[in-house]
């Protein structure tokens, strides 16, 4: 009866979630394991519902985790789909970048039908981040093809417009209070800028040559902030006056930082995923300091992208060590 109730005891233990180590200045970090191996669970994305979106990579599916329970939902796409990214319209769509197979999807969870949006210029092989306008409209980065696009929701027109560095590898991407869309060309040292008006793009150059910007934020004051990958630096651009301010990440120059959100207080968060484990970073504007940095239990691998929650406070990222984590943050109040 002993043994039973042991068992029965590490099987209960075994399905919660593993955390990390509460500190006064520091995000608790949560993981749930992902059932399905190796999949490369990636880019959450919470609904009305607090249900959590993601994609599996490797193993081309779009899932969901509700974190009340623990239990996980599979809705399985065409082999080699190669989804890489997914952002949530309403209750139950679900738009995914067809990394592998050339199409941006869009998914009703309710019944898993699935519309395909084709990319028209063969070139353009590889949808890759996906971001809404204030229309609900899709702005995309194409990193091997080398193009950013628009899709229009209402008549799946697709617009592509070529960056003009070669091999620039458009990466992570955001849009600005004032519509402006803005990039990360993460194969070289500048950021893109896109008039949402003219479509006319602008090149800014970084300070370095050997930077790497690969994710992006836009804070409410209008600042553009972004990591640097390969130099393991913090970047703020001020648009109007073209200033660029960079702070050393507390990794140091082999940090890698990577995943990177915003708050709702402004504070920027990033992963360092030079090191193992991977380290959660805060950075407070106001005081330009970093702050409350916080190993991620299973390690990461890498975290490639995350989603901030407003209505629990909450960042939600996936990790190449197959697991979908949530970084509760602290509160202003709490010290930084």
């Amino acid at each position: 009866m002993l043994k039973t109730k042991l068992l029965s005891l590490a099987v209960l233990l075994a399905s919660m979630p593993t955390a990390s180590a509460a500190q006064p200045d520091a995000p608790i970090i949560e993981e749930w394991t992902v059932p399905w191996e190796n999949s490369r669970p990636r880019d959450p994305y919470v609904d009305s519902a607090g249900l959590v979106w993601f994609v599996g990579q490797r193993s081309h599916y779009i899932a969901s985790l509700n974190p009340e329970n623990g239990s996980f939902r599979q809705l399985v796409l065409d082999p080699g789909t190669g989804p890489h990214n997914l952002i949530i319209d309403g209750d139950h769509t679900i738009w995914y970048a067809g990394n592998l197979r050339m199409h941006i999807g869009r998914m009703d969870t309710a019944t898993g039908a699935i519309h395909k949006v084709a990319m028209p210029d063969e070139t353009a092989r590889d949808p890759h981040t996906l971001v809404f306008d204030d229309a609900g409209d899709i702005w995309f980065t194409v990193q091997g093809g080398n193009f950013v696009g628009k899709l229009s929701v209402a008549n799946d027109q697709v617009d592509l417009f070529p960056v003009p560095t070669p091999r620039a590898r458009p990466y992570g991407i955001n849009i600005a209070g004032d519509g402006t869309v803005w990039v990360a060309e993460f194969g070289t040292n500048k950021l893109l800028k896109i008039d949402p008006a003219t479509y006319e793009l602008t090149e800014i150059e970084l300070p370095e040559t050997a930077s790497r910007p690969r994710r992006l934020e836009v804070t409410s004051d209008g600042m553009i902030w972004y990591v640097d990958y390969a130099e393991g630096q913090l970047g703020r651009l001020n648009p109007e006056s073209g200033e660029i301010t960079q702070w050393p990440m507390p990794g140091g120059k082999v940090s890698r930082p990577y995943g990177m959100e915003v708050d709702a207080d402004n504070r920027l968060w990033m992963v360092e995923t030079g090191s193992t484990p991977n380290q959660f970073v805060g950075f407070d504007p106001r005081s330009e300091s970093f702050f409350g940095r916080t190993p991620i239990p299973s390690g990461g691998g890498s975290v490639r992208h995350m989603h901030y929650d407003a209505a629990t406070n909450a960042i939600w990222f996936g990790t190449d060590t197959n697991t979908i984590g949530r970084a509760t943050l602290p509160s202003v109040s709490d010290g930084n």
